[in-house]
This record gives C-alpha cells, structure tokens and sequence, in this order.
C-alpha cells in the first residue's frame, strides 16, 4: 500500500479516475499475492452491478473490502470518520468520493452521511455501506442499523445486497490469513419504494442467510452470539 500509494500519488490527485484505476489496481494485485503466497482464494458470484446503485454489504474483513473494491467500476464507501487521516488510505477514499462519517451522535451522524454522500454523487457508481456500521466477526449478532434505509429512500436508488464469508479467512482483529475460498456474493437487486422499516427488514432477511450458508460451505459453524 505504501509504494503505491506514493507511486500512484499524482494519479490520484489529478483525478478521481485515477484514484480509481490506482486503488482497483492495488485491489487487485492484492488479491493475487493472497492466492499465492496463503493459498487464499477470492470469488464473486452473481451479477455485479454496475450502475448507480447502493451496496448494502455483510463487513467481516478487510479482505471484502478488497474484493469490492476490485469488483466494482466505480466504488466509493461510507467510512468512519477516522479513516479520513489515515496515510494513504485517506488520501484515496475521499478522492474517490467515500464519505467520512462520525460515530456517536445517530442523528448527526446520519444527517453527515445523507448529505455528504449526495454532495459525493457528482457521477454514477456504487456506493458501499455496511448496514450494521461495522466490521462483524462470523457468529455474531449485531442488529441492522437505519443508515442504509435513510441512504435508500434519500437518495431514491435501487440497492443490491451482499454477502460474504471473508472473515472466516481474514479476522477482523487477527495477522492470520488462512487458505480456502472467499466470497462476495450479490444478491437480487431491491427496487426504490419500500419504506424504511420493510427495506432494512428484506436486507437482513436476504444478506443473513446467504452469508450463514456461505461460512458454512467454508467449513466453519460458529456459536452465534451477541457482537
């Protein structure tokens, strides 16, 4: 990531195109080097979208961050705030229009997001937001957050859905990449006009399952409990 980062450096400064032609490309090579030197494998399954739509995605790992990021045309995230300063990766994600969100307030912190992730709509792509606002160890229980429903009904965009099993192989506190298969996987698209309520209900009810079936294909069933 540091070298480049710095490489790509006047890339991504002279454009947000080339902060994401940089980015994708470390994304990438990234994935490569994990499948030969851990005998970590990466697949996307189901149809990637490509058009201007919200991604609303299972966070495990940092790891589907990276397959995102590699899948997608044109990905931009809604982050926490913190990131924002974080050497290189900052520099990026706000030159590829991710907005950087503050934990804390709820409503402050949803207001932030709806408005800087509308003033960050200046082209069409994917935003990616993790609907329970956080990275979430296989297992565990965290509720679904109103986020993602405010974002589907502000910004009146269909949404697609998606799984993952990557923090079976990456954890979110751990140096260790185990071997085996990682998947993103994208679900049928949700079209604008549900409510809030019946909208963040449908995410949990088709992301939870899939993402249950695809750590259980990767071998692991854990103990289910509170995050």
């Amino acid at each position: 990531m540091l070298v480049m980062g710095l490489l790509c450096a006047p890339l991504a400064l002279a454009s947000p195109r080339g902060a994401h032609w940089s980015v994708r490309s470390f994304c990438r090579i990234g994935l490569v080097m994990l499948r030969l030197i851990c005998g970590l494998r990466t697949e996307v399954r189901g149809p990637v979208p490509t058009g201007d739509v919200i991604v609303a995605s299972k966070h495990q790992s940092f790891l589907d961050i990276l397959i995102h990021v590699a899948a997608l045309p044109r990905s931009r995230f809604i982050m926490k705030k913190e990131l924002r300063w974080a050497p290189i990766l900052g520099l990026y994600a706000m030159r590829m229009g991710s907005t950087p969100v503050a934990r804390g307030r709820k409503g402050q912190a949803v207001t932030q997001m709806v408005q800087g992730a509308t003033r960050n709509a200046t082209e069409p792509g994917q935003l990616v937001i993790y609907p329970q606002g956080t990275r979430v160890a296989p297992g565990a229980v965290l509720p679904y957050k109103v986020g993602a429903g405010v974002l589907y009904q502000r910004m009146g965009k269909p949404c697609v859905p998606a799984a993952t099993n990557a923090g079976v192989f990456w954890g979110r506190k751990s140096w260790l990449r185990r071997p085996g298969l990682a998947v993103v996987e994208y679900l049928p698209e949700i079209p604008t006009g549900l409510s809030m309520e019946a909208f963040v209900k449908r995410l949990e009810s088709e992301i939870e399952p899939v993402s249950n079936a695809l750590m259980a294909e990767a071998g692991h069933r854990p103990e289910r409990h509170r995050a």
